[in-house]
């Protein structure tokens, strides 16, 4: 059964305003660890693993040379290792290296401790209905992400 338009228009609009709510409220005080653009640059490719930054940027739905700049400052700030691709001697690939998963380790604890706090009149049935659901939602749209990536890069 699909989903109305309308229904389909309103959770877009609904995702996309919680998306911001998150950035705005989780990340405003990690500047002093890591610009949130970064800190989103180094979670994906602490996720992803080791892989080559167009790999990274498919990921992101990005161009590589839109992501080239902050692989760079990652890299500059010993967050990221980068090394010669052994299948391709003139590639390069990229992992998170034990500086960067620290500074990741803080960044992510900071903010699941504001969430927490933001959420602190939540019971834990609310709070597992929205994990269930949530997850299911990025599971569906998730495949689409990865199509759309593959098309692109």
């Amino acid at each position: 059964m699909a989903v109305p338009p309308d229904t389909a228009s309103a959770l877009m609009d609904v995702i996309f305003v919680l998306g911001r709510t998150l950035r705005t409220t989780l990340s405003h005080m990690d500047d002093d660890l890591l610009p949130a653009a970064l800190a989103g640059v180094l979670f994906l490719l602490w996720r992803t693993g080791e892989c080559r930054p167009s790999e990274l940027a498919a990921e992101m739905c990005v161009s590589q040379s839109a992501l080239s700049r902050q692989i760079g400052e990652l890299v500059e700030r010993g967050y990221i290792e980068r090394h010669p691709d052994p299948d391709d001697k003139r590639a390069h690939r990229v992992r998170v290296s034990e500086a960067g998963a620290d500074v990741l380790r803080g960044v992510r604890s900071r903010r699941a401790a504001r969430l927490g706090e933001a959420l602190a009149d939540w019971n834990e049935a609310e709070t597992d209905a929205a994990l269930r659901i949530l997850g299911r939602l990025n599971d569906t749209l998730a495949p689409v992400l990865t199509d759309n990536a593959r098309r692109t890069a």
